[in-house]
C-alpha cells in the first residue's frame, strides 16, 4: 500500500512539474484588465468598433506601422483602422521598457531585450514566434543585447498589440523587441546591424515588406499632467488643446511623409528627454522604439531598393476627447482615471512604399 502511495505520489509530482515546464513556455499576460483576452469578447468588440467606423478601409501595402498601446476602451477607435488593414503572417514589434521594468530590474540602456519564451499568449490561440528572434540573437553584437523573460513579462507595450494583430491574422508570428534608452549613435550603429540581418532573413525566407512581414512600433504620445511631471501648459482645457496640437505638429512636422535618417533625427531631438532641444519634451513612452524602428526600416527599404519609406497618419486623438466606448457586457476595464490632470494622447501612423 505505501509502495503504491509512493508511486502515484511520485507520478503526480512529475505530472505537476511537467505542468509548469509547460506554462513557462508560454509568455503571460501582464495587463489583464485593459486588454482584450477573451476570443468572443474580441470579436464582439472589433463588430462594436467596425459598425462605428467612417473611414474607408486602407487598401495600400503597410510595410511598418506605429501603434497605440494603451486600454482599448480609451484607444479602440485608433487602433481599429490601423489593424484592419494589415494581414501580413509576421509582425516585428519594437516595444518600450517602461519604468515599471527598471523599477524592478535597475536602469536599463543601450540594449535592445528579446525574450527566451516558445510563445505568446493570444486570444485566440497561442503566438508563435518567429525564427527572426533568434537570429537577431545569434548575430546582433553582444553590447547591444539582453535576453530576458522577465522583462517581457513586466511591459505591456507590445502584448497591447497581440489581439488586434490576431483577431485579422489567427496565424500570426511576431518578434517581440523591447528597447532601451540610447545615444543616438549607439542607435545608429545597432540599427545598422539589424538592418543586416532583417534583410538577410527576409531574401533567405522570400518574404516581402507589407505582403508577408511588417514591423511595428509601440507608442503611446504624449502623457499629460501632474502625474507625469508634465504640465508646461497647464491643467485645463486650452492646456490641452495646446499639447494635442503639438502632437500633431511633430507628427506632420517628422513623421508624415519620406522617413529619412536626417528627419529621424529631427524627431529624436524633438521627443527625447536627454536631447539638445530647448525646452521639454512630450512624454512619448515610445520614443525609442519609434526611432529605432524607423531607422531599421528606413534602412531595409534603402537596403533592397525598394523605394521610399512614406508615413501617413491614420488617426490621432486621447482620453479626453475619446472619454470610454459604451461596449456592452465587457468585461475590460481602465488601468487609470483620466482628467485634465491625467491623460495621455496616442495615435496610429501608416507607412507604405512610394516612388518605385
Amino acid at each position: 500500500m505505501t509502495k503504491t502511495v509512493s508511486c502515484v505520489i511520485v507520478a503526480l509530482c512529475v505530472v505537476l512539474h511537467g505542468s509548469r515546464a509547460v506554462g513557462q513556455d508560454v509568455r503571460p499576460i501582464r495587463d489583464s484588465i485593459g486588454f482584450c483576452w477573451d476570443a468572443d469578447e474580441m470579436r464582439r468588440f472589433v463588430e462594436f468598433l467596425a459598425a462605428r467606423e467612417t473611414s474607408v478601409p486602407d487598401t495600400a501595402r503597410i510595410v511598418a506601422a506605429i501603434s497605440v498601446h494603451d486600454d482599448y476602451l480609451y484607444a479602440g477607435r485608433v487602433y481599429f483602422p490601423l489593424y484592419r488593414s494589415l494581414h501580413a503572417r509576421e509582425a516585428v514589434i519594437f516595444g518600450v521598457t517602461h519604468g515599471s521594468v527598471q523599477k524592478e530590474m535597475g536602469p536599463l540602456a543601450d540594449v535592445i531585450i528579446l525574450d527566451e519564451y516558445d510563445r505568446w499568449r493570444g486570444p485566440f490561440q497561442p503566438v508563435e514566434i518567429s525564427p527572426l528572434r533568434n537570429l537577431i540573437r545569434s548575430r546582433i553584437p553582444s553590447r547591444y543585447l539582453m535576453v530576458s523573460n522577465r522583462a517581457h513579462a513586466l511591459e505591456h507595450s507590445i502584448e497591447a498589440l497581440i489581439p488586434f494583430l490576431q483577431y485579422f491574422n489567427r496565424d500570426i508570428k511576431i518578434t517581440p523587441i523591447m528597447v532601451t534608452k540610447m545615444s543616438w549613435e549607439t542607435m545608429e550603429d545597432l540599427a545598422h546591424h539589424l538592418t543586416k540581418i532583417i534583410a538577410e532573413y527576409l531574401a533567405s525566407s522570400n518574404l516581402v515588406p507589407g505582403k508577408d512581414i511588417v514591423f511595428l512600433m509601440s507608442n503611446d504620445a504624449d502623457h499629460y499632467g501632474v502625474d507625469f511631471n508634465n504640465a508646461p501648459y497647464g491643467l485645463d482645457a486650452r492646456a490641452h488643446r495646446s499639447a494635442t496640437a503639438n502632437d500633431l505638429r511633430i507628427i506632420d512636422a517628422h513623421i508624415n511623409g519620406v522617413a529619412t535618417p536626417d528627419r529621424i533625427h529631427d524627431l529624436a531631438l524633438e521627443i527625447w528627454p536627454d536631447s539638445a532641444r530647448p525646452g521639454p519634451a512630450p512624454v512619448w513612452c515610445g520614443r525609442y522604439p519609434v526611432t529605432l524602428g524607423l531607422l531599421t526600416v528606413a534602412g531595409v527599404v534603402a537596403q533592397n531598393h525598394l523605394g521610399e519609406l512614406q508615413g501617413t497618419l491614420v488617426r490621432y486623438s486621447d482620453t479626453v476627447t475619446e472619454k470610454v466606448l459604451p461596449m456592452p457586457n465587457t468585461s475590460m476595464g481602465l488601468t487609470a482615471v483620466f482628467s485634465y490632470r491625467h491623460w495621455c494622447g496616442w495615435f496610429t501612423e501608416r507607412f507604405t512604399l512610394s516612388g518605385r
